[in-house]
């Protein structure tokens, strides 16, 4: 096991170090002069400005020279300075991480809960109505993109009834968000689990425990459930990658302080230290969750190979 996890840490670091790769070679893949594009909208900016910023930046240096002066300021924690308001970029992005990582991290919670709830039901009532109903529910959620489930979401509970408000980024403004991301992805997440879970019950040791006279909660919890979470874990890391991409639209839809709505923010204002910045950090958050998600997968099948 400890072997395994070592091989999951090494690969996520050079995971992290191919980012910082790509990272240094975005600015440069922009069409033009991206300095010039970057103060494309600031009229009293002069060339001798203009070359400064670019002497700053080091984009007047070979790519070789400006990757390893950028590695060693990521080394350092600098992550430069935003375009405009010149704010130090980590610090920008550490007050706004925490409030996407809650934003994700609720949603998965709402993707497991239902997601694994309405999977169970529909194996265990399969062919019936309720499995008829509940797959249909879930193609529906499969078809319907995110931001437009999120508007009838914010039609209905914050315009129509008033319950919830429409924007902000507290407690009550995380319900509508989470909800939005979460049953987005608790539409896969059930088709997934009814699959499993219709394996698992055909088992063998499933007809055996119910010969022994188990009760039939027993049964269900501890022989059926435990094995057919296996692949959900699994999917549950992916699940979770694409709610931190979805958060990048859900917290402009909902006006959610999160590093999603920086990251457009800094697209529109063309803040490529602030973009850097974004995808190095993103990057870094997916692949940690990634690790602990493979080592609990590992916990729960024993039967993994950890060679």
């Amino acid at each position: 096991m400890t072997r395994y996890i070592l091989k999951r840490i090494l690969s996520g670091i050079f995971t992290i170090w191919v980012t910082t790769i790509a990272v240094t070679l975005l600015i440069h893949l922009v069409p033009g002069d991206p300095v010039q594009i970057m103060y494309a909208q600031s009229q009293s900016t002069t060339p001798e400005q203009l070359e400064q910023i670019r002497h700053q930046l080091g984009l007047d240096r070979p790519i070789y020279e400006q990757y390893i002066m950028y590695m060693g300021r990521i080394l350092q924690g600098d992550f430069g300075t935003t375009i405009r308001g010149s704010q130090p970029v980590l610090d920008l992005l550490l007050v706004r991480l925490p409030n996407t990582l809650i934003l994700a991290l609720s949603s998965l919670v709402i993707t497991m809960v239902v997601g694994v709830t309405a999977g169970f039901f529909a194996a265990y009532k399969r062919g019936t109505w309720i499995d008829t109903g509940l797959m249909t529910g879930a193609i529906l959620g499969i078809s319907i993109p995110s931001f437009w489930l999120g508007l009838m979401l914010m039609y209905v509970f914050s315009i129509r009834l008033g319950w919830l408000p429409v924007s902000g980024t507290d407690f009550k403004n995380l319900i509508l968000p989470a909800l939005t991301l979460g049953l987005a992805n608790a539409a896969a997440v059930s088709r997934l689990t009814r699959s499993s879970m219709l394996d698992v019950f055909a088992q063998d040791y499933m007809r055996t425990a119910r010969a022994k006279g188990l009760a039939e909660t027993i049964v269900l919890s501890r022989h059926a459930l435990r094995n057919g979470m296996i692949n959900v874990v699994n999917m549950l890391g992916l699940q979770f990658t694409y709610m931190m991409g979805g958060a990048i639209v859900v917290e402009n839809v909902f006006a959610w302080n999160g590093i999603g709505r920086l990251a457009i923010q800094s697209i529109f204002q063309r803040d490529y230290p602030t973009i850097q910045g974004f995808i190095l950090i993103f990057a870094t958050v997916v692949v940690t969750v990634s690790i602990v998600l493979d080592i609990l997968y590992a916990w729960i099948d024993p039967r993994i190979n950890y060679s």
